[in-house]
């Protein structure tokens, strides 16, 4: 089948013809005839690069041929990154139609600049969520002419706690719209969607659910924790053309493997939340140009990356959500290419490999890391085929041609080859020359692994196997917290956060800042009560220096998010109600105890238990999880007097101190 016999419109065909498309994919083979209808709502799954971008991407433009300053055509991404690819795409698809104009709007640039383009017409705006429900509160963007929706990569979406936004989206769209959902996996979230906003969708599976591309290798190798790092090495080593990606958990993660990696003459470089938006684009720049051969990067950071060529992923850790798998893997072996998706694992995480298998419904193959001998083989062939194929310029080194060799006379044919060979090669084999056998058996080397616990034990490895991939009891969707019965927090710590919804902050918006900004996983997050001017949310006690350190500052809206603990001190007869006044945390005694400006904290005095209007901790919602590998966690417990109970001062949940007001205001980014 050929892109003419699709049905598509010239103008479309010519650019496509210019682009140098062949014939199309499957997936667009069976998603454009059906998207070309006038109503028409659709899901489509598909692995990542097998053509999704062009299977709506160019039925999109077919169809927007009329009122080309309105806004017809909407798409929906994850990140910025991939909001930005769909857009150059769209773009090239509209090559031959100067009318139609796609404008991309996305956080951590101007905002005021993408309101301009907008006013002067965008037929198809390509946006990341926050960033549009920014533009919809704002009012700067009309989406009542919108006749179609794109959702694309929906389960990233919903994996990063867009759930209110995307509702938020759809219900500022008209009812007559139509919907085409595009995903890598049918997560249920992901189902909840198309039910509730798709009418009578027709459904496209490239293979089945959540399977993987069959194009990829997927192997792993066991390891102990210690010698993580250096089996990673090793795997490089090993495969001198190696263009690839290596995932890591967390951003430290991230920056000290690529540091690590750069300090031992590795051509590699991070990509992970802290860097600028200026420096992402330098960084991926430089990776498309062949310039970086690794990029260490972070599951989040590397959402929508769309590189040609990857020969490796290699994932450092396993994520803490099974769907990751599947969009890391997906990163290579694209547009029909062969690739190798590489896995790093201790002597306990035999049970997650298991697990991945059965749900993208392929085997793993269980591999040796090479040992220092074969690598030392593998170098030395890639020298000597680098010096056969190296173009001799004769008449450049003609004037130099004599004194050559008569410094060579004294030396035989094979000792000039020898230490030519060795100039290069002698930094492997002094590297490798005490190198041991890095390999373990899976399930042996426990006791060993044990005394390794400070050398950075997995959060992976505390998980209950009871619990692996299945949800929180209740099912909760991710991005949500609803009210619940009091429970232990021996484990979990409450933080006070300075805004609320008045400043747009819902539970998914707070858990999307918090799990970008430190590289949790949401299952760590527990409970999130959002008040008007301030909100609450539970957390692992393991993860309160991540939070304070990385998420204590950020931006959201373009408002400053602050978060200190909310101390929960014992009562005394004696020494009054703590409370606070001033600024955020600021403290100051007041009749023996503290004050708050913003309400942070519960006063708590003699054996009521009453809160004062305007403050609460309560909020309605749907409730919501996600279960990754399962787990628990270890931590300490707060202490409270036994017989002391709580009550709020009057007006403390939102007194402001005079003079200073709430709100951290800074430069607009997501």
């Amino acid at each position: 089948m050929t892109f003419k016999e699709l049905g598509l419109r010239v103008e479309v065909l010519q650019s496509i013809e210019a682009m140098g498309f062949a014939e199309p994919t499957p997936i667009q083979q069976s998603a454009i005839p059906h998207l070309l209808q006038l109503e028409s709502d659709f899901v489509g799954l598909a692995q990542t690069g097998t053509g999704k971008t062009a299977a709506f991407g160019l039925p999109l433009i077919h169809k927007v041929t009329d009122r080309p300053t309105q806004t017809q055509g909407l798409v929906i991404a994850p990140t910025r990154e991939l909001c930005l690819q769909i857009s150059k795409d769209l773009e090239a698809f509209a090559q031959f139609d100067k009318q139609i104009s796609v404008v991309a709007v996305y956080g951590g640039t101007d905002i005021r600049r993408q309101i301009s383009d907008i006013k002067r017409g965008a037929t198809i705006v390509v946006a990341t969520p926050g960033r549009l429900v920014d533009l919809i509160n704002r009012r700067a963007i009309n989406l009542q002419t919108v006749e179609t929706v794109v959702l694309d990569e929906a389960d990233e979406m919903l994996n990063m706690g867009f759930k209110e936004d995307i509702d938020a989206i759809l219900d500022a769209t008209p009812d007559t719209k139509n919907v085409w959902l595009f995903s890598a996996t049918m997560p249920k979230e992901v189902a909840a969607i198309a039910k509730n906003y798709m009418t009578d969708p027709l459904e496209v599976s490239m293979g089945h659910k959540n399977q993987s591309n069959e194009n990829i290798e997927h192997i792993y190798y066991t390891v102990k924790e210690r010698d993580r790092y250096d089996a990673l090495k090793r795997l490089i080593d090993a495969s001198p053309e190696i263009f690839g990606l290596v995932f890591c958990r967390t951003r430290n993660e991230t920056a000290t493997v690529a540091e690590k990696l750069a300090k031992e003459g590795y051509s590699a470089e991070p990509l992970h939340g802290d860097l600028s938006q200026a420096m992402r684009d330098r960084v991926m720049d430089r990776f498309r140009e062949r310039s970086i051969q690794l990029l260490v990067a972070t599951d989040v950071a590397a959402r929508g990356i769309d590189v040609d060529n990857i020969t490796h992923v290699i994932n450092y850790n396993l994520p803490d959500d099974i769907e990751n798998y599947t969009h890391r893997s997906g990163r290579t072996a694209r547009a029909g290419r062969q690739g190798k998706s590489l896995v790093l694992i201790n002597t306990r995480e035999n049970y997650k490999i298991k697990a991945i298998e059965r749900q993208i419904r392929t085997t793993f193959t269980a591999a040796m890391i090479p040992s220092a001998q074969e690598i030392c083989g593998i170098q030395l062939n890639k020298l000597i085929q680098k010096v056969k194929e190296t173009e001799v310029k004769e008449k450049d080194i003609e004037p130099f041609l004599e004194g050559m060799m008569a410094d060579f006379s004294e030396l035989s044919k094979e000792e000039v080859i020898k230490k030519f060979v060795s100039a290069e090669f002698n930094r492997f084999i002094e590297y490798y020359d005490r190198a041991g056998d890095l390999n373990v058996s899976a399930g042996k080397g426990d006791r060993a692994e044990r005394g390794d616990r400070k050398e950075g034990r997995e959060r992976g490895d505390r998980f209950d196997r009871k619990d692996r991939f299945e949800s929180r009891e209740g099912g909760r969707e991710r991005g949500e917290r609803s009210e619940r019965a009091p429970r232990d927090m021996g484990n979990r710590t409450r933080f006070f956060v300075s805004l609320g919804k008045r400043d747009g902050l819902n539970p998914g918006g707070l858990l999307r800042v918090l799990c970008d900004a430190t590289g949790m996983n949401s299952a760590s997050i527990g409970r999130i009560d959002v008040m008007p001017n301030f909100s609450f949310f539970e957390a692992d006690k393991t993860d309160e220096a991540a939070i304070l350190s990385k998420a204590n500052g950020a931006d959201y809206e373009g408002h400053r998010v602050m978060i200190e603990i909310t101390q929960k001190k014992a009562e005394g007869r004696d020494g009054g109600a703590p409370r606070r006044s001033g600024g955020f945390g600021g403290e100051r005694k007041e009749g023996g105890g503290e004050r708050r400006s913003f309400g942070g904290d519960r006063a708590r005095t003699g054996s009521s238990d009453r809160r004062s209007t305007g403050g609460g901790f309560r909020s309605e919602g749907g409730s919501s999880s996600r279960g990754g590998f399962g787990g628990s966690r270890d931590g300490g417990s707060e202490r409270r007097s036994s017989g002391s109970s709580e009550r709020r001062s009057s007006g403390s949940g939102e007194r402001r101190s005079s003079g200073g007001g709430r709100r951290f205001d800074s430069s607009y980014s997501k």
